[in-house]
């Protein structure tokens, strides 16, 4: 008995991995207590019930994943999920709403939701929803401010300051990754072809790929230090 309790003893010690923080904007008292509820059982609920509260909270603190509910007062879902992406927020925000229309959900996920569900929901399909979005943006990583744009470097995206989303390719991104990682270093041609490219490479890849990259966000994102190289573009 003593070899089992010491094994149970082990096995409390080990570190707890922490819960998932999500922010959960919802205005009716009724669903939002019985959704609490069953969202506490895995994720850090944070609950506000006024839309221009959930924009501040969503400035202020970081979340993995937010809930919004498309009618709130203050600011509607819309607006707040637009004001969020305008920001270069990259949470993911699963859009809850009573309006089935294709045209309503057609306008919440252009306002930049990653997700859509209509009013009355299944709770199993809104916990595995959560699962998928949280696992999505785990993987993508820590981002990267860069000008007016945030990069994700293992997704190799870019995200622009009006939501905009933009595919890197693999080469792309690894020069974008070289400059972000070092942002005040000027790196010479030289030293971004040994980094990113193969030995058999021209040093005019290097040209090629920074007016690759400029031409499908702006020309800010790497900044030219003439007579030197490249660096990223200053945040503003």
């Amino acid at each position: 008995m003593a070899e089992v309790g010491g094994e149970h003893q082990r096995t409390a010690d080990l570190p707890r991995t922490p819960r998932a923080r999500l922010l959960y904007v919802e205005d009716d008292r009724t669903i939002a207590e019985m959704t609490i509820e069953v969202l506490a059982d895995s994720y850090e609920v944070e609950h506000v019930a006024d839309g221009r509260d959930a924009l501040a909270r969503a400035l202020r603190d970081r979340y993995d994943v937010m809930v919004v509910d498309r009618r709130l007062p203050g600011l509607d879902g819309v607006s707040l999920v637009e004001a969020i992406r305008t920001a270069r927020i990259t949470t993911p925000i699963l859009l809850l709403t009573a309006l089935g229309a294709v045209a309503d959900r057609v306008e919440g996920l252009d306002s930049g939701a990653n997700d859509y569900l209509s009013k009355p929901f299944d709770f199993d399909e809104l916990l595995a929803r959560l699962r998928a979005l949280v696992r999505g943006y785990r993987a993508e990583g820590r981002r990267r401010i860069v000008a007016d744009w945030t990069f994700i470097p293992e997704s190799e995206t870019l995200y622009g300051p009006a939501g905009e989303r933009v595919l890197l390719t693999a080469t792309e991104a690894k020069l974008l990754s070289l400059l972000t990682t070092s942002p005040e270093h000027v790196f010479s041609r030289q030293e971004i072809l040994g980094a990113v490219f193969a030995s058999e490479d021209a040093l005019s890849s290097v040209d090629t790929y920074v007016h690759y990259i400029r031409r499908k966000s702006a020309v800010d994102v790497i900044e030219t230090v003439r007579g030197r190289g490249y660096r990223a573009g200053p945040s503003s």
